[in-house]
């Protein structure tokens, strides 16, 4: 299998489509199994270096001091601000054609960050250069160990202008890269005592147990995570999404398709005329801005599908960001939907 081709296939057109998180869908095959436990080996505090940190490729960034110019993919610097860590530069979807922020842009005022690349394959390498980075921050959706939204074109000169570090989100729950996320706020000097911070934690795994026994309770309430674009409708398999296994392990029933019709592992590809193909109570519908929101889809087999005609579709983030703070809602949001929907299919 040829990595270069394979990538640019799966990072353009699946991430454009919305089906998927694709790059690690293909690649995986022709990567290296990396360990799932990272581990933080930071000691140092944000007033004082050394600083060194381990990722979940296995490396260690080792700095003199604290980082001081962070960029970061956009959910990344968006959890980081959740946990008062701020960053200089972003790359990623960050504001919308209107020019407001990113749903992946979190709570971040995207007027104080450079965005160095605002859709994929989009990194400037100049003003990259130009902030002076200390270390480049992103996320891993594949076994290999590619950050995710770092150009392949240009990846060789971005990795000669700082160290990198990644968190993967491939293929484990969610509390995982929660953890690894809260692990590299604390590093980067973030105060994990805060109130704001020990509180959301407390909060989400409050809204976990809610969704344990929303499942348990209503064990007939199937749930299908889906995707719209202009020519098709994604269903997402459990496999390798860190919100869908988590969920999934708090015994949530969610439609799976079978292996052998999913691409790569990761979802099925329907035309719109199928649609219906897989009975649901509850639709979640990816929320991110490359995909068709459910109120604009005009498909007629979509507006006939049970689910939808009861009002029983919710929003899904394939890509949450990863504070316990944006995570609360999304779990929370899946609990209250279990619990108040109606059997339909």
């Amino acid at each position: 299998m040829s990595n270069a081709r394979t990538a640019r296939f799966s990072r353009r057109g699946l991430l454009a489509a919305g089906g998927a998180l694709g790059l690690g869908a293909f690649v995986t095959a022709c990567g290296t199994e990396d360990s799932k436990d990272g581990g933080s080996e930071s000691t140092a505090s944000a007033k004082s270096g050394p600083w060194s940190f381990k990722d979940d490729r296995g490396k260690t960034v080792k700095l003199d001091k604290v980082p001081a110019n962070i960029v970061a993919f956009t959910g990344v610097a968006a959890a980081l601000h959740d946990y008062g860590v701020s960053v200089k530069g972003v790359f990623g979807p960050t504001k919308t054609q209107a020019g407001k922020p990113d749903v992946q842009a979190g709570d971040m005022d995207i007027s104080k960050v450079t965005i160095l690349g605002n859709t994929w394959d989009q990194f400037s390498v100049e003003k990259y250069a130009a902030l002076a980075p200390d270390v480049l921050i992103s996320t891993m959706f594949d076994s290999a160990g590619t950050l995710w939204y770092v150009p392949e074109a240009s990846k060789d000169k971005i990795a000669k202008l700082a160290p990198s570090v990644g968190i993967s989100v491939y293929d484990r729950q969610l509390t995982a890269p929660l953890q690894r996320m809260w692990e590299l706020a604390e590093s980067l000097g973030g105060d994990m005592k805060a109130a704001k911070a020990t509180d959301a934690k407390k909060r989400f795994e409050e809204a976990s147990e809610r969704l344990r026994k929303a499942a348990k309770a209503h064990p007939d309430i199937k749930v299908m995570a889906g995707s719209a674009s202009q020519e098709l409708f994604y269903v997402s398999g459990t496999n390798f999404s860190v919100d869908l296994e988590y969920f999934k392990a708090l015994g949530v029933n969610f439609v799976e398709p079978p292996e052998k019709a999913k691409t790569g592992g990761w979802f099925e590809s329907l035309s719109w005329e199928n649609v219906d193909k897989y009975p649901a109570d509850i639709i979640m519908m990816d929320d991110r801005s490359s995909t068709i929101q459910p109120a604009d889809i005009t498909e007629a087999t979509w507006k006939k599908l049970p689910a939808v005609k009861a009002g029983q579709v919710i929003a899904r983030s394939p890509e949450p960001i990863l504070s316990y703070d944006k995570c609360v809602p999304l779990v929370e949001n899946l609990a209250k939907a279990i619990e108040t929907a109606k059997k339909v299919s």
